[in-house]
């Protein structure tokens, strides 16, 4: 059964009570329309958990009641990092001003431990249902599934969030995050447990060692890098009162930036280890507990629900270590709450009493998964990798419109896909012969000066930039508007930021212009210059946008990307050669410490031999003895710079794809200033990930 979270709150355990008249005017004057005198104001516990501690506050007037969430800290010493409501309230503030991540509203953050003895913050009420048991009773089989769904939806929406959009790109170290984690719960087990405090397990230790010798090679390139809520599970999330959708993801207390298949596991755990079964865990020797109710998906259904919502590759190889992880930290929390409980400062009641056997449980558990030959199937589930295509093309259905088939675009597109084809047969099909003729001739390395006409022909008639996704745009526009020449370039910005597309509706247009391989560049839509604009419009600042980004975005220069070599299979960018060096001394062209030198030579740069390329992405290595994927990075460089020797057009089949073009470029000593990496030393080969699977970044 559900419970209410109204139904959840009782009175102040006598350990956490504090001055409810400070809290009161501190509240008046911080919280914005908080009641102003009121006849009543009563605060009561919440009882689930046991963690920080959390509350209830009714504040009465006259004509109404208002209900808030006070979360603080619990008093007491508390282990270093442990509990920070600050890093809460910085993560609930960000995601609910700037996302539609359901979680509750946050008002205000009190650092000053003077109000009510320690840090606290001040949030929204939100009046839902709690299952804290995951196997939910009561409820039918649809309902369970539909509840199943919505878990793995909202933790897939939480983990598409772009962390650098919404100002928490410094809120964690993105790459080696369960590298630091198991040392971090390690060494809270240690603090937690020895002479006068809950008894030490020495397997816990071997654990410790097994999981730092299995850890996944993903957790260090940060392909599976974001943010990352720490404690996502069932009972940490209010669903609606009657529908069965998440309206708030609570307890953030354990949020980072980090691998978030981390997140993923922890949300399985209770499939392996039933902690909300009552005093003990419910387990079964490390495999999957078999009395689920009907309705419930097994632990592969619903880690295929979250893959397929998340777009995330299935996770057989490294399931083992992640699940393993879990238990371990589990454990480790464990025996921390069974501490503090020891030390008189616990919040959970009689439940805490019992947290060292259960912490015990959770290891003995770990070591039995690690013990199974397999954990996971090999492939998704069949039947949910049957209906893959089907639950993709009805989520899809309220995006389009039903005219005789399951993806017909909606008005927007199919009038935009009309005016391509219009301007298709009007004016570039006519125009084909005339641009193979330039492209054949002794001239083929000029521009047919009718191309840069129709350019600007397609550009007034809004087919310009349609690439351009959505998101990307919106951050684009954030930053040029809101810099120091905002008011001048935020009418032309809104102007080249496309049409406001996601890559689905794009997609139809595709289909269009890529009949005619001189199309693409007339609306501004040509690889390279998308992939190197998508480069810019998600991880360039306001400078980089303004020099680069904008000339690229109004079609007056073209670019290129520089990254395949001819020594290595630089396909894979671990093996590239070229160096980006930081000056170390004065040099001709800028100050100490300004400037990065290049030295290398790529080929297959497409673009560069275009007469209006003028920037190139190189990909280079600016530290060669850091982690395989941390020596890369990306920098922008004017191809005109000094050292930079376009040395010959390569060939595919005899053909030199000209005026486009693939270059054999050398770089010698060339000078670019220090402003022009792309966002900082080491995230080369991270940016590249992350547009990997952008069907704009090709090219």
């Amino acid at each position: 059964m559900a419970i209410r979270t109204s139904d959840l709150v009782g009175r102040v355990h006598p350990g956490q009570k504090f001055d409810a008249d400070a809290l009161l005017r501190y509240a008046s004057a911080h919280v914005e329309g908080f009641p102003i005198s009121p006849s009543d104001f009563i605060v009561s516990q919440f009882g689930h958990g046991q963690s920080n501690p959390t509350f209830l506050i009714e504040v009465h007037s006259e004509s109404s009641v208002k209900l808030y969430v006070l979360r603080k800290k619990p008093p007491g010493k508390l282990l270093e990092s442990a509990h920070a409501v600050e890093r809460e309230f910085q993560v609930l503030h960000a995601l609910g001003t700037c996302t539609l991540v359901p979680v509750p509203k946050v008002f205000c953050l009190c650092t000053d431990s003077s109000v009510i003895g320690t840090p606290f913050y001040i949030m929204e009420y939100l009046e839902g249902r709690i299952f804290i048991d995951p196997k939910l009773p009561g409820m039918s089989p649809k309902q369970r599934r539909d509840i199943y769904h919505a878990i793995a939806k909202a933790l897939a929406f939480l983990h598409s969030v772009d962390v650098d959009a919404i100002g928490l790109g410094n809120y964690g170290k993105r790459n080696h995050y369960c590298k630091r984690q198991v040392e971090r719960w390690a060494k809270q087990y240690l603090i937690s447990t020895g002479e006068g405090k809950s008894e030490r397990n020495p397997k816990m230790l071997e654990l410790a060692d097994w999981l730092r010798q299995h850890i996944p090679p993903e957790d260090s390139s940060g392909t599976t890098t974001g943010l990352v809520h720490g404690d996502f599970r069932i009972d940490n999330l209010v669903f609606h009162p009657i529908e069965n959708r998440v309206i708030g993801i609570l307890d953030w207390e354990l949020s980072t930036l980090g691998n978030q298949m981390c997140d993923v596991a922890y949300s399985c755990l209770h499939y392996i280890a039933n902690v909300a079964s009552g005093d003990a865990v419910e387990e079964n020797e490390g495999f999957e507990l078999t009395n689920f109710p009907e309705g419930v998906p097994s632990l592969p259904e619903y880690l295929s629900y979250y893959c397929s919502a998340a777009e995330r590759a299935w996770p057989v190889a490294e399931w083992k270590f992640y699940v393993a992880f879990s238990l371990f930290r589990g454990a480790s929390i464990f025996a921390g709450v069974h501490c503090r409980w020891i030390m008189g400062n616990a919040s959970g009641g009689d439940r805490a009493r019992l947290m060292g056997q259960m912490a015990n449980s959770l290891i003995r558990t770990a070591w039995s998964f690690i013990g199974r030959e397999s954990v996971l199937p090999r492939q998704l589930p069949s039947d949910v990798q049957r209906n893959k295509q089907q639950k993709v093309e009805e989520e899809s259905k309220g995006q389009f419109l039903s005219m005789g088939g399951k993806f017909v675009p909606n008005q927007k597109v199919q009038d935009l896909r009309d005016q391509l084809i219009k301007f298709m047969n009007n004016h570039i099909y006519p125009m084909e012969s005339e641009f193979y003729k330039l492209a054949q001739s002794s001239k083929r390395w000029t521009i047919h000066p009718e191309e840069e006409k129709l350019k600007e022909l397609a550009k007034s008639e809004g087919l310009w930039n349609l690439f351009i996704p959505l998101q990307s745009a919106a951050r684009a526009r954030r930053i040029l508007n809101g810099g120091k020449h905002g008011a001048l370039i935020a009418k032309t910005s809104d102007l080249l930021l496309g049409a406001g597309l996601t890559n689905f509706e794009y997609g139809y247009l595709c289909e269009i212009m890529g009949r005619s391989i001189w199309a693409p560049q007339i609306f501004n839509c040509g690889a390279p210059d998308t992939g190197n604009m998508e480069v810019l419009l998600q991880y360039g600042n306001e400078e980089q946008l303004q020099e680069w980004l904008l000339p690229l975005l109004k079609g007056s220069i073209r670019s290129g990307f520089a990254m395949t070599e001819p020594q290595v299979a630089s396909s894979d960018a671990t093996n590239i050669e070229c160096s980006i060096k930081r000056v170390l001394k004065t040099c001709p062209f800028y100050r100490l410490g300004e400037s990065y030198i290049i030295n290398g030579k790529k080929w297959w740069t497409s673009g560069a031999m275009d007469p209006r390329c003028k920037l190139l992405i190189v990909m280079g290595k600016t530290d060669f003895t850091a982690p395989n994927h941390k020596q890369q990075s990306m920098i922008l460089v004017d191809i005109n710079t000094p050292g930079i020797n376009i040395r010959r057009p390569l060939t595919v089949f005899g053909f030199d794809d000209a005026p486009h073009g693939h270059a054999e470029i050398s770089f010698e000593n060339v000078h670019v200033p220090a402003k022009n990496i792309l966002l900082g030393e080491g995230r080369g080969f991270e940016i590249a990930q992350k547009l990997q699977s952008c069907p704009s970044a090709g090219s």
